[in-house]
């Protein structure tokens, strides 16, 4: 019989960009809250260094980190984080401050932690921030940590989902511009992401669970006079759905749609761009909200903030998404393999 401790989840944690917040948030959450331990395993996927001045800017022990080869192989001690040193040192990267280096860390700490995943080596991803242009600057060439994640586990149907306590706001289009968003909401990428939403609602146990579909034009295009997407698009794909079995009601207008899910009336809604549902999300849940990738193969959870180069390394950054983020990779890890088989099991409809 196994034991309580071999039960719990292996988390990688991704260290993000190391001029940023990551190291102060990421040395916090595992020194400051001990109970994330009678939960998951956390193993920090980064940098030893970066992590130690992390520490210290945080008022706590750089002493406290200790590097580890085996992710498998961590004692949890709940006074010590435990690094998987990936590269050279980035102790020398300045805070605050946009850097290729540390741009160029922070991405392969993702790739890294996907290895291991792919390996059967931990058990889910949790990843602290990372800066687009530093990543970019650093020639790695990505809208950000959920395009990056898909590319490694080779999955072309995905969803940037926030979550808030039982409510899910997936996404039809994420990190791209508004034109592009709208260019980008085909009846396709509709139908995929209504199977993923009724897959991961089939997973969680409540296939018959309500999913509202935010119109992408004010007052959902309102018969076409304020465009046509919301009758010609969205509204077909709604249909289509309904005849797969997923209970999908809409277009329904945003304006009403989002504030009727902040008073519970719905759990799972569709946000049709990045910040039709990330504005009003940030505004009312802040950092008791965290940030899903819906359809890969392992659980991916992280923070719903930046990289804050503005107030790193002075020790008043705080940790509350990321403790969020391990608690609820901790506690979805052990069902993923329904939600991934749900997931990959629909099938994608016309482009």
């Amino acid at each position: 019989m196994s034991s309580p401790r071999a039960a719990l989840p292996v988390l990688a944690v991704t260290l993000g960009d190391v001029a940023g917040i990551g190291p102060e948030i990421t040395a916090r959450t595992l020194l400051s809250h001990p109970e994330l331990r009678e939960r998951c395993v956390p193993v920090v996927v980064g940098d030893a260094d970066s992590l130690r001045r992390g520490a210290r800017s945080a008022g706590l022990d750089p002493e406290t980190v200790r590097v580890i080869t085996d992710p498998r192989a961590a004692a949890n001690d709940p006074s010590t984080i435990e690094v998987l040193q990936t590269g050279p040192s980035l102790g020398d990267v300045a805070v605050g401050e946009l850097s290729a280096v540390a741009g160029d860390g922070s991405y392969r700490f993702v790739v890294e932690a996907c290895r291991l995943a792919r390996e059967g080596r931990v058990d889910g991803i949790v990843t602290a921030p990372l800066n687009k242009a530093a990543m970019h600057a650093g020639g790695h060439i990505w809208p950000g940590h959920t395009e990056l994640l898909a590319h490694e586990f080779g999955v072309k149907n995905f969803s940037l989902v926030l979550s808030a306590g039982d409510l899910y706001v997936f996404h039809l289009t994420a990190h791209v511009s508004l034109a592009q968003a709208v260019q980008n909401c085909t009846p396709g990428r509709t139908d995929d992401v209504l199977s993923l939403a009724g897959a991961f609602v089939r997973a969680l146990g409540k296939p018959e669970e309500r999913i509202g579909v935010a119109g992408l034009n004010p007052h959902a295009g309102e018969n076409r006079i304020f465009g046509h997407e919301d009758a010609d698009v969205l509204a077909p794909a709604i249909a289509r759905a309904q005849e797969r079995g997923i209970n999908a009601h809409g277009p329904v207008p945003a304006d009403a749609l989002i504030p009727a899910a902040v008073r519970g009336k719905w759990n799972i809604i569709v946000a049709c761009y990045h910040d039709q549902g990330h504005a009003p999300f940030k505004a009312v849940y802040g950092d008791d909200g965290v940030n899903i990738t819906i359809g890969l193969p392992v659980v991916r959870v992280s923070v719903d903030h930046g990289t804050a180069f503005d107030i790193a390394g002075q020790g008043i950054a705080r940790e509350a998404s990321l403790v969020l983020a391990c608690e609820r990779a901790a506690a979805l890890a052990p069902g993923w393999e329904d939600v991934w088989k749900a997931a990959s099991a629909g099938v994608a409809s016309p482009a």
